[in-house]
């Protein structure tokens, strides 16, 4: 049963196929209507008009964005286009008329030394290409819309689509051993968890009605912290209960495992704002990686 209210019209959700996407149109029911390229896209803003006219919404979620970090370090125009730029021009259209919009961002936006977890009112710090676009689309987006919510996430995993996850668990299966990055700190986050939120908070506003101290930015990932190398361990112990053989899981250091683009090496956000201000409480990661797991072999027929 979806959490919005079943009369009411549309909500316009960005990002075609993705993870968090998906998630939304699966836990929303039938008032969400889901776009993505070429009908919806952010290299060309003429799209973004003609969708709004086209479903007429009553709230927005942009859950579209370039994600791929590395690649951003080399096309940092295109990344711009679809991480400010596209969301600035979105924003823009909704304020004209009057419509919420739920702008997804990343812990990416700060550079990973504060040492304890990032609240909503530290200063961004992007270390990459992809955080400083995001932190530019947030500023952007906050300015040219009053009704913005931006929700920052992190370490998205779904039972669909490509993340670490799925990747951990392919892996698992075919290799007795595996190395995971374990110097790396933050907070995974289901994308069905996300997208719950998401729905939570839009059947909030359309209860209660828009209240300007809403606006504004809230964490909003899986409530504890791990590393990678702990989030493959939970993951493929989770897959040994179906039977799957459990790897040697090493963890090695960030630089065992180099990338274009630097990582954060502590990301861990602070929930409780959006609990504060909403009543809403994330789930903790193990939880919502045990459900994942069941989900993705629930989804593979047995040999």
């Amino acid at each position: 049963m979806s959490i919005l209210a079943s009369e009411g019209g549309p909500i316009l959700v960005t990002g075609g196929t993705g993870q968090l996407a998906t998630s939304l149109v699966t836990l929303g029911g039938p008032r969400i209507h889901c776009v993505g390229r070429p009908g919806f896209d952010f290299d060309k803003p003429e799209t973004l008009a003609a969708t709004l006219e086209a479903v007429k919404p009553v709230a927005v979620i942009n859950a579209a964005a370039w994600t791929a970090v590395d690649l951003a370090e080399k096309e940092p125009e295109a990344a711009a286009r679809a991480n400010t730029s596209g969301p600035a021009e979105l924003a823009r259209l909704c304020a004209q008329q009057n419509i919420p919009l739920i702008h997804v961002s990343t812990d990416y936006v700060f550079s990973g030394d504060k040492g304890t977890p990032y609240v909503e009112t530290d200063a961004v710090s992007p270390d990459t290409v992809y955080g400083s676009t995001k932190a530019e689309g947030e500023k952007q987006a906050l300015a040219a819309n009053p009704k913005t919510l931006i929700f920052r996430t992190s370490w998205v995993y779904s039972a669909h689509g490509k993340n670490f996850v799925r990747t951990m668990l392919n892996a698992g299966a075919k290799n007795p051993a595996l190395k995971v990055v374990g110097d790396q700190k933050g907070n995974p986050t289901s994308s069905d968890d996300l997208a719950r939120a998401i729905l939570s908070v839009l059947a909030i506003l359309e209860k209660d009605g828009w209240k300007d101290d809403f606006a504004g930015i809230y964490h909003v990932c899986g409530t504890g912290e791990t590393t990678w190398h702990g989030l493959a361990v939970e993951a493929l112990k989770d897959a040994a209960d179906h039977g799957q053989a459990m790897p040697t899981v090493t963890a090695i250091r960030t630089e065992d495992w180099p990338t274009p683009a630097k990582r954060p090496a502590d990301s861990r956000m602070d929930n409780s704002k959006l609990t504060r201000v909403f009543g809403i409480t994330m789930p903790a990661w193990e939880e919502s990686v045990k459900k994942v797991v069941n989900q993705i072999f629930a989804q593979t027929p047995s040999a």
